[in-house]
C-alpha cells in the first residue's frame, strides 16, 4: 500500500458499447471510483480519473448483425448514450476516450509489439472452433454449450454467467454456433499466446503475500482460486473482423483480442488527456510515487489482477495498481440483472420517470453497494432511502437552518454570543468527522463513509431537536443567534461532505448558502466555515417525497419485462401426427370433481384421488404432488379421462386420467371447465 503518493490514476472499467448503462455499472464500478476520485481532489491531490468506452469483439460484430447495421454504427449509437448517462449522473472523468480512436490503435499495436520483440509470446497453431456454414471461426461469444463445471446449458465460449467461471470455447460442451445453430468442427489457424504461467512466482508473491491485508477478500479469493488451479497461456489474438490488426507479418485477417486490447485503453485514455492538460502521461503510469486504482466488477477480476498485470509486468516500464476494489454483483428485485433479457434499470430511462433525482439513486446504490457480496435493489428500498433518510434527515436539517435564519436574520448568519458546553461538543464531533468519513474511504468502504455523512445531518436535527431555537427566540434571542451560528456551519460542512456522494445536492446547497467551494480539510482545521454577516439565500426543497404511485409505476414495468420475458421463450410443442375423428370419439372425457386427496406412501409425486366423474366415484392415481398439496385439489372441477384402460401403481389401481398442462413457468395446470352450470358427468366433445 502506498503511503503519500504525489498523484493518483484511477480507472473505471471501460463499458462495453453493445448497450447503455444500467443501475448494476453505476452500482458496481462508476459510483465507487467518482467518490474516490471527487473525495482526493476536495483534498488537493493531483487525480487523473480515466475511462472510456471499449468498442472491439465479438459482441459488437454480434450487435451489429442482429440490428442490420455496421459495427461502427454500432459503437457510435452506444458511446453516444454511454457518455450522456455518466454526464447525467455527474460521472466526474477527468478523460473518457474510445478504444477505436487512433491513439489507441497506436498504442495498443505498440505494446503487443514490444513484447512481441521481446518474445514475450508463443506462436502456436491451434484447434479452434470453426462453422463451416458460416465459413468463418467462432470467437468465444458466437459459441453457447454446456458449461463443464455447473453444466448450465446456456454457458458462453469465454464465461459461464451462472457460476462465473472463465472458460475457452473448446471447453464447452455440446457447443453449438450463435450465427448459423450449427454443431463447430475443429479446425487448425495460429495465434500468439501469453504464457501467464511464466508470472505464477510474480503474481503470488505480489498480491497473496504483498496485497494480503489491504486488499479485498472477495477479490483475494478469486485470484489465489485461479492460481491455485494453475495458469495457463492465453491467446492474444483472435480470427475476428473487427478490432485492432495484429501489427507482425503472418497474422492477416487477425485483431488483436479484445481483453488485451481494452486495459491498454486505461493507458491510451491518459495520454489523451495528458496531451490536452499539458502533463506528461508517463508520471501517471510509471512513477513509482503514483497510486493506480483500478475500479471494476467482479467478473473483472481476473483480467486485472492477474492478466493485465502480467502484460505490465512484461513490458517492464509501468507501475502495478496498488488496489483493485472489485465490487460483487447487484440485482434486481430478487433476479440476476440481464441485458438481454431486458430486467434492468436503465440510467437514460430512470432520468424520464425521476427527472433531477440523480443523487437519490447514487445514494440508495451506494447506501446498498455489492461491496463484498451480491446485494438487491428493490424499489420500495430506493423509495425508503428517499423518504426515510435523504429527506427526513438531511433535506429536514437543511430546510430548518435556512427557514429559520430567513425568519429571524433575514437570510444572514448571525453572530455567535457565548459558546455552551453543548455548542463546544457539538462542533467538536463536527470537525472530527472528515476523518472518519476519510478513514472509510480510503479503505474502499464507501456504504459505510456514507453512513458517517448522514450521521453528520443527524447531529445537526438533534442539536436543534434539543436546543429548540423556535422556542427560545421569545425569551433568550441572544442565545438563538449562537444556535443558529452553530447549526448552520454544520449546514457549511454537509455542503462540503456531501460533495463525494451527493454532488448535485452539493451543488444546490452551495447555492443556497451562497459558498464558494471550500476543501475537505478546511471542516477540520476551519473554526468558521461560513462567516457571521454572510448572507444565505432561500430554502429550497432538496427531496421531494416519492409517492407509492410512482414506485408502483417502476414495479409495474418490471412486471410487463418479466412476462415478456415468459411469453418470448414459451415452448410450443410441436403439433403430434395427424389423427381421425374415429379415433378422437373413442376418448370418454367427462367433468368431475375431485372429492378427496391424500398423498402415496412413500411415492413423492403422486397424489390418490377420490373423483365424482358423474357416472360413480372411482380411484385416479395422478403425478401432481410436486405441484399441489392434497388440501388444494379437493373441490377442484377437472377433465377426466374415464375409459382409459385401470392400471395398477403402487397397488393402487388407477381408473382413469386427469388433464392437465404446464405454464410457461413449467408449473402444472389443470385443464378444467370453468363455465357455471356444467354437470359433473358432462361429455366433453
Amino acid at each position: 500500500m502506498l503511503e503519500n503518493p504525489k498523484r493518483y490514476t484511477i480507472t473505471a472499467a471501460l463499458p462495453y458499447t453493445n448497450g447503455p448503462i444500467h443501475i448494476g455499472h453505476l452500482a458496481g464500478v462508476y459510483v465507487p471510483s467518482d467518490i474516490y476520485a471527487r473525495y482526493l481532489r476536495l483534498q488537493g491531490k493531483d487525480v487523473a480519473f480515466i475511462c472510456g468506452s471499449d468498442e472491439h469483439g465479438v459482441a459488437i460484430s454480434m450487435k451489429a448483425k442482429k440490428e442490420g447495421i455496421t459495427p461502427q454504427q454500432v459503437i457510435d449509437k452506444y458511446d453516444g448514450i454511454i457518455r450522456q448517462s455518466f454526464i447525467d449522473f455527474g460521472i466526474s472523468f477527468d478523460n473518457y476516450s474510445r478504444t477505436s480512436s487512433k491513439i489507441h490503435h497506436d498504442t495498443a499495436s505498440e505494446f503487443f509489439r514490444k513484447l512481441y520483440d521481446n518474445g514475450d509470446f508463443i506462436e502456436e497453431v491451434t484447434e479452434q472452433l470453426y462453422d463451416a456454414k458460416a465459413d468463418q471461426f467462432l470467437a468465444d461469444r458466437f459459441v453457447t454449450g454446456t458449461c463443464p463445471k455447473c453444466e448450465n446449458p446456456e454457458a458462453y465460449g469465454d464465461q459461464c454467467e451462472r457460476c462465473g467461471s472463465t472458460l475457452n470455447a473448446t471447453d464447452l460442451i455440446n457447443p453449438k454456433s450463435t450465427i448459423t445453430g450449427e454443431t463447430p468442427i475443429l479446425k487448425s489457424t495460429k495465434h500468439w499466446f501469453l504464457p501467464l504461467d511464466r508470472y505464477d512466482d510474480f503474481l503470488k508473491e505480489w498480491i497473496l503475500v504483498g496485497h494480503a491485508k489491504d486488499w479485498k477478500t472477495n477479490v483475494l479469493g478469486q485470484v489465489k482460486s485461479w492460481l491455485d488451479d494453475g495458469l495457463k497461456p492465453r491467446a492474444v489474438t483472435r480470427d475476428l473482423d473487427w478490432g485492432i490488426d495484429v501489427p507482425v507479418e503472418g497474422a492477416e485477417g487477425k485483431k488483436l483480442y479484445v481483453w488485451f486490447d481494452a486495459p491498454i485503453g486505461y493507458i491510451s485514455s491518459t495520454k489523451e488527456w495528458a496531451a490536452r492538460e499539458g502533463k506528461n502521461w508517463e508520471d501517471y503510469w510509471k512513477k513509482d510515487d503514483t497510486k493506480l486504482v483500478h475500479f471494476i466488477g467482479k467478473d473483472n477480476i481476473v483480467f486485472h489482477c492477474i492478466i493485465f498485470p502480467a502484460m505490465l509486468k512484461a513490458e517492464g516500464s509501468f507501475i502495478l495498481p496498488d488496489n483493485v476494489p472489485a465490487n460483487e454483483f447487484l440485482n434486481l428485485e430478487g433476479n440476476k440483472l440481464s441485458t438481454s433479457k431486458n430486467w434492468a434499470v436503465w440510467l437514460h430511462e430512470y432520468l424520464i420517470d425521476f427527472p433531477e433525482k440523480q443523487d437519490v439513486l447514487r445514494y440508495a446504490l451506494t447506501a446498498n453497494a455489492p461491496e463484498t457480496k451480491d446485494n438487491d435493489f428493490t424499489w420500495k428500498d430506493f423509495q425508503a432511502r428517499n423518504n426515510n433518510e435523504l429527506a427526513a434527515i438531511f433535506g429536514n436539517f437543511i430546510n430548518r437552518v435556512v427557514v429559520l435564519t430567513n425568519k429571524y436574520y433575514t437570510g444572514i448568519v448571525p453572530s455567535p454570543n457565548e459558546f455552551s458546553d453543548v455548542d463546544e461538543q457539538t462542533l467538536a464531533e463536527l470537525k472530527a468527522y472528515p476523518a472518519v468519513i476519510s478513514s472509510s474511504i480510503e479503505r474502499y468502504r464507501f456504504r459505510e463513509a456514507q453512513g458517517e455523512l448522514m450521521n453528520v445531518a443527524r447531529l445537526g436535527n438533534k442539536y436543534l431537536a434539543d436546543e429548540e431555537p423556535w422556542k427560545m427566540v421569545k425569551t433568550n434571542p441572544e442565545r438563538v443567534q449562537t444556535q443558529m451560528y452553530v447549526a448552520l456551519q454544520i449546514a457549511a460542512a454537509l455542503q462540503v461532505l456531501a460533495e463525494p456522494f451527493l454532488p448535485f445536492t452539493s451543488n444546490k446547497l452551495s447555492k443556497i448558502l451562497k459558498l464558494e467551494s471550500l476543501s475537505w480539510n478546511s471542516v477540520a482545521e476551519t473554526s468558521e466555515l461560513i462567516q457571521a454577516g454572510h448572507q444565505i439565500g432561500e430554502a429550497e426543497i432538496l427531496f421531494a417525497q416519492i409517492e407509492d404511485a410512482e414506485i408502483q409505476k417502476q414495479i409495474d414495468k418490471l412486471e410487463a419485462t418479466k412476462k415478456a420475458n415468459v411469453m418470448e421463450n414459451q415452448v410450443t410443442e410441436p403439433q403430434k401426427p395427424t389423427t381421425t375423428f374415429e379415433d378422437f370419439s373413442k376418448l370418454d372425457l367427462r367433468v368431475g370433481t375431485i372429492l378427496e386427496a391424500e398423498k402415496m406412501p412413500k411415492a413423492n409425486k403422486l397424489l390418490v384421488l377420490k373423483v365424482d366423474t358423474g357416472i360413480d366415484v372411482r380411484t385416479i392415481v395422478s403425478g401432481i404432488a410436486e405441484h399441489f398439496s392434497p388440501e388444494e385439489v379437493v373441490g377442484k372441477r377437472v377433465t377426466v379421462l374415464v375409459n382409459l384402460a385401470p392400471r395398477a401403481l403402487r397397488g393402487v389401481e388407477s381408473q382413469g386420467m386427469i388433464l392437465m398442462t404446464n405454464n410457461a413457468e413449467g408449473k402444472l395446470v389443470f385443464v378444467n371447465p370453468d363455465a357455471d352450470g356444467v354437470d359433473n358427468g358432462a361429455l366433453i366433445s
